[in-house]
């Protein structure tokens, strides 16, 4: 068993323990079990899949990091959703908008900023769908 701390900004998310945690890190996709060996690494926007009880939960994750050692695992991320708490309506907003913004592309378009907003966006869909 993993003992798992998932943090955001507004605090503790989730902790308990889980047998498996599928993310993907900048280096790919990864499946974390027990007993791995200890490692450090960078979070994508990515669904993230946590094995509770032989049950596979999803999770839209906004970026973060993560950090395994000793079979107790803590990710950091600024956001972070249970497929349940999604409200999709407000995510395909969100997508259309970044979507305009980077159709539009003007001098005052923050293009990094409007690029991460529809990854997120299409991400927490994708999450709701799945």
């Amino acid at each position: 068993m993993i003992k798992l701390k998932i943090i955001t900004p507004l605090g503790l998310y989730k902790e308990g323990e889980v047998e498996e945690v599928h993310l993907t890190t900048v280096e790919g996709e990864t499946t974390i079990l027990s007993n791995h060996m200890p490692i450090v690494a960078m979070l994508k926007t990515c669904k993230c899949t946590l094995t509770e009880n032989k049950q596979k939960k999803d999770y839209a994750m906004a970026g973060g990091l993560m950090q395994f050692a000793d079979n107790e695992m803590r990710i950091l991320s600024d956001a972070v959703e249970g497929r349940e708490e999604i409200d999709i309506e407000r995510a395909k907003r969100a997508k259309e908008r970044a979507e305009v913004r980077l159709q539009k592309r003007d001098q005052d378009t923050n293009i990094k900023r409007a690029e991460v907003a529809l990854a997120k966006a299409i991400n927490r869909i994708h999450v709701y769908n799945s």
